[in-house]
């Protein structure tokens, strides 16, 4: 499906600057796909941040078996499993996207992946980057084969061919939540510091590196609001969003080391 077969939406942007813990961007975005579910009038476009910066988890990665927990707790790391799916990323000099927003709007799995990512890559353009997408045919690695960024997949957001752009998606009844990272600097080098496995990510790429100078959270955001389709209302404002959150359930150390 390519943007102008996505169904016309009402969005609301929800900026979020400061950062906020681990738990509680999972579950703002887990309590914003609920909404979306039930039947919510509007789509969501939130970006946000991480403080203290935070190492997340896939959905059903084996992060007993891959990361060494002891490491995490000795290094005091912040530490989450999202309701989406892929594998880990180190959340720290980014942006992180999230939206949630009705299936049928979107199509499949595949084709709202592509054109989230269209739009995505259209707001990287606008600050100078060769933003292009993956070709078709590259596909995921097994789960154990190493951190998010560690390599592109079909759709996914390059810049002189490296990812800058991790992404994952999960679908609930009538709504998706797909949400991922923009690495505005930094590496993900504390994905590779605690893994077991020593597995590294050669695929990143951040926008401070491409463009040869530093990439401020609100100049990313500001593109991003401004590459959605003219064709579709977006509601601006910069109050972070409050609906109701189960936030228990991503603090809890039996979900995040459930396997």
């Amino acid at each position: 499906m390519l943007e102008g077969a996505v169904t016309a939406l009402t969005w609301q942007l929800v900026t979020d600057p400061v950062g906020r813990p681990g738990p509680e961007n999972m579950a703002i975005d887990q309590a914003l796909l609920d909404e979306v579910d039930r039947g919510g009038e509007v789509s969501y476009l939130r970006l946000y941040r991480w403080n203290p910066p935070c190492l997340s988890f896939g959905r059903n990665e084996p992060a007993l078996a891959r990361y060494d927990r002891a490491e995490i707790e000795r290094l005091g790391l912040d530490v989450v499993r999202r309701p989406t799916g892929g594998r880990a990323v180190w959340h720290d000099d980014e942006v992180t996207y999230a939206v949630a927003a009705p299936v049928a709007a979107f199509g499949c799995l595949r084709d709202s992946y592509q054109a989230i990512h269209q739009r995505l890559a259209r707001a990287l353009r606008a600050l100078g980057l060769d933003a292009t997408l993956a070709p078709a045919g590259a596909r995921p690695g097994a789960l154990s084969a190493g951190a998010c960024f560690a390599q592109p997949i079909g759709g996914e957001v390059l810049v002189r061919g490296r990812k800058v752009v991790g992404s994952a998606q999960v679908r609930q009844g009538n709504a998706f939540l797909q949400h991922g990272s923009i690495l505005l600097g930094g590496s993900q080098e504390m994905v590779t510091r605690v893994s077991r496995e020593g597995a590294a990510a050669p695929g990143a790429g951040s926008l401070s590196e491409a463009l040869g100078r530093r990439v401020e959270f609100e100049e990313v955001a500001r593109v991003l609001a401004q590459a959605w389709p003219e064709d579709e209302e977006v509601v601006r404002h910069g109050r972070p969003a409050h609906p109701p959150i189960r936030q228990s359930a991503f603090s809890d150390p039996s979900w995040t080391w459930r396997r």
